[in-house]
């Protein structure tokens, strides 16, 4: 005996992004502006004289990549819901991309799902995070293995904020623009060899190009079903180095630039990638100190951690790597031998 549920149907999950001075937001409902303690330091009086709400909260947690977790996520709904908020409450993700992920994930989770828009603070959260609706934590066993996909209802972002940012902050913006100019836009990429984004008129145009680069991606496919995946160029090595490094030693961008790197020596090795294309990759990189080198005291846990990736498969690992620059592979029949002859260069000695 069968029952068809009927459920076929098409939701609208489309939203605008801004590029511009943060505008005056007025929400007739209850909001909760969820931030950590550095950016409110910084940047909620800011953001108080440009939003109006019927009731207004702000929840903070603490700073820092190891705070991504189960822990705050329960402190967030707690606040919650003694705040009372309801279905039709909104949440605020104000910071970088680690209160955004955790700001989309509670609101994906409270109450079955209400409303949340993104006003990312950092560089990485500007020209990556905040865009695509990835939300989620880490646990012990790797890096946002607990989430959702769950689109915001709009996206600010205001330069206004990066005015703060430290050297290393910044530069860990720029390896995620790196990331897409490699493996989507070789004109954009040129754009990055010829210009300092330190300058602020280069800056916000390497923004915009980032931007529309992973809307038109993530428009193809939202789910990471196929196209979405290549923007993890760099993270398959760079999240295994986070979760052991403790999520303290590198910044998620420092780690993608020296995932960046491993990914082209792989691409390298099969003939992807040239010498001379991988030269004017590290260029950029360090153009910005990104760290471009990493020592492996375990190649074989190393190789092991991969298959946690959330990308890879019962079997296989899923390799994102370059196929010159402007141009990408997803590929999950590479051979032990390779990768391993690879992490072998970054061996402890």
């Amino acid at each position: 005996m069968k029952v068809a549920i009927e459920l076929k149907k098409v939701i609208d999950n489309s939203y605008d992004i801004t590029i511009d001075t943060l505008p005056t937001l007025k929400f007739d409902a209850k909001v909760a502006i969820v931030t950590n303690t550095k950016v409110a330091g910084l940047h909620l009086k800011y953001l108080l004289e440009r939003i109006e709400a019927k009731e207004l909260y702000i929840i903070t947690v603490q700073d820092g990549e190891e705070y991504k977790n189960q822990q705050s996520i329960d402190y967030i709904l707690e606040a919650l819901f003694n705040h009372k908020l309801n279905r039709s409450s909104l949440l605020v993700a104000f910071g970088g991309g680690v209160i955004g992920d955790m700001t989309g994930y509670a609101a994906s989770i409270y109450q079955r799902g209400i409303d949340f828009v993104q006003i990312p603070t950092t560089l990485l959260s500007q020209v990556d995070a905040s865009v695509g609706g990835k939300t989620g934590i880490n646990n012990k066993y790797g890096k946002n293995l607990i989430g959702a996909f769950y689109q915001p209802k709009a996206v600010y972002i205001d330069a206004h904020f990066l005015s703060t940012l430290p050297k290393r902050e910044f530069a860990a913006g720029v390896a995620e623009i790196v990331k897409m100019a490699v493996t989507f836009n070789k004109e954009f990429f040129e754009f990055l060899e010829t210009y300092d984004l330190r300058e602020e008129e280069q800056l916000k145009l390497a923004i915009k190009y980032s931007v529309e680069t992973k809307a038109r991606v993530v428009s193809e496919d939202e789910k990471e079903r196929g196209l979405r995946a290549a923007l993890n160029y760099g993270h398959t090595f760079g999240h295994v180095i986070e979760k052991e490094t403790g999520y303290k030693k590198y910044l998620h961008g420092e780690s993608v630039a020296i995932g960046i790197v491993m990914a082209n020596r792989l691409a390298q090795r099969l003939g992807m990638l040239s010498n001379e294309e991988a030269e004017r990759i590290i260029s950029v990189l360090k153009r910005y100190d990104l760290p471009t080198s990493y020592v492996i005291e375990d190649i074989e846990s190393f190789y092991e951690a991969f298959f946690l990736d959330k990308k890879s498969g019962d079997s296989k690992i899923k390799f994102i790597l370059p196929r010159g620059i402007g141009d990408v592979e997803i590929r999950d029949d590479i051979q032990k031998e390779d990768v391993m002859a690879v992490l072998k260069e970054y061996e402890a000695q």
